[in-house]
């Protein structure tokens, strides 16, 4: 039973990190939308940049694993969120050089979305 729920609790950890990075990388928008999301977004986009371009340790990685290992398992392997998602986090072959494209990109969409946002 234990094991059932460690494997339930990575699942559900790993959904909330591929919502955060969805909302780092596209919150923006909703910023358009509704200017006061700005207070939220703003610092989960300073924070993705920041986890990309320091190769900081990100804490939801953390407790996949530990919930991972809970369950008896090695790393993100079978099922769909183990195929589908994960790789989209985790992508294979991903550089330093690849790391810091990804902030620069994800500065630059926001930042130009905010400029959109305080005229």
């Amino acid at each position: 039973m234990k094991r059932m729920l460690s494997h339930y609790a990575a699942i559900a950890i790993a959904l909330l990190h591929l919502a955060f990075i969805l909302f780092v990388i596209f919150g923006g928008f909703l910023v358009l939308r509704w200017p006061r999301m700005m207070w939220v977004h703003l610092p989960a986009a300073v924070w993705g940049v920041l986890i990309e371009w320091f190769s900081w340790y990100c804490p939801l990685t953390k407790w996949e694993n530990y919930f991972l290992q809970q369950a008896g398992r090695a790393g993100y392997s079978g099922g769909f969120v183990a195929h589908y998602i994960m790789p989209v986090i985790y992508p294979a072959g991903l550089t330093r050089g690849h790391e810091i494209a990804i902030g620069v990109f994800v500065l630059v969409l926001n930042a130009g979305i905010y400029m959109r946002v305080f005229r």
